[in-house]
């Protein structure tokens, strides 16, 4: 039996509906990220300014957060960028090569992911340990690696090396041999393959993964406490003083250094964003032309 005409309108989505059912997603997307993330960014930033602007001032004056700050950061753009060239070689292997055991090796990639922050700093802080089955001989050699602002790189490269593989991989795999194989026949080099064809396509992809590191290591905490040692000015990172400042009961100095963290954080992604922009934009540039 035919439905009525007004009974089929029905069923059509409203006017200015992209979609049926958009306007509900919209507006439950909206409600959620608006009580998990704008709410809380909006109380810490808030926070600080409730006790007077001394809290303020005092925390703008206090060179420990400042050198926590810069151990923070400083230490997060090595890792991230020394995570780079071993992303981009894990990544071309297990699209380009046949190795034996991807799979393992695919799993293990992803493990930083799975186990709980805490493990991996117990881990790493008996593995470069004085005492460790890789802390013992690089002593010897007279290089420190548990309790310095090193051991710090080396646990931010382990959390964050699993952002550059998962950013490049999807890329490499769509990116075709044939043009590698052109190039080979061209005369090109396979440095000038790898310079001039492969990662002019993969450098968003590349910037992307370094930005995401590079945040992830802003505010690790778990992994970075038991390799650091935590000492003032040489080795405590801002997350941990964070912590400090809450066991002193001083809540205004906590939310002050979070304040200033999340302010910085944020530049410092914006500019990370606006880079990745331009070599997209770069990239489709050179590509028209």
């Amino acid at each position: 039996m035919l439905k009525p005409v007004h009974a089929l309108r029905v069923a059509w989505p409203r006017p200015g509906d992209p979609l049926p059912g958009f306007r509900f997603a919209l507006i439950t997307t909206v409600f959620w990220i608006g009580l998990i993330v704008a709410l809380p960014l909006t109380a810490l930033i808030i926070r600080p300014w409730q006790e007077g602007t001394g809290a303020m001032v005092a925390a703008m004056q206090d060179s420990r957060m400042f050198a926590a700050l810069r151990i923070s950061f400083t230490t997060a753009f090595l890792a991230a960028l020394l995570d780079v060239p071993l992303g981009i070689i894990l990544a071309w292997s297990l699209v380009r090569a046949h190795l034996p055991g991807r799979r393992v090796v695919d799993a293990l990639i992803d493990l930083p992911f799975a186990i709980p922050t805490a493990v991996t700093g117990i881990t790493l802080a008996t593995l470069y340990g004085p005492q460790g089955w890789l802390g013992a001989p690089l002593k010897y050699l007279g290089i420190s690696v548990a309790y310095t602002a090193t051991g710090i790189v080396v646990a931010l490269m382990f959390v964050g090396l699993p952002f550059i593989v998962r950013s490049v991989e999807p890329v490499l795999r769509e990116f075709p041999p044939e043009l590698e194989e052109a190039a080979g026949l061209l005369g090109a080099r396979p440095w000038q393959i790898l310079t001039r064809v492969a990662l002019p396509t993969l450098m968003p992809a590349i910037v992307s993964g370094f930005g995401l590191a590079f945040a992830r290591g802003i505010g690790e905490y778990g992994s970075v406490i038991f390799i650091a040692g935590n000492q003032p000015f040489r080795s405590e990172i801002a997350p941990l003083l964070i912590v400090v400042r809450l066991q002193e009961f001083d809540y205004a100095g906590a939310t002050s250094i979070a304040f200033v963290l999340l302010v910085a954080s944020s530049v410092c992604l914006a500019g990370v964003a606006w880079l990745r922009r331009r070599v997209a934009r770069g990239l489709i540039a050179g590509a028209d032309s």
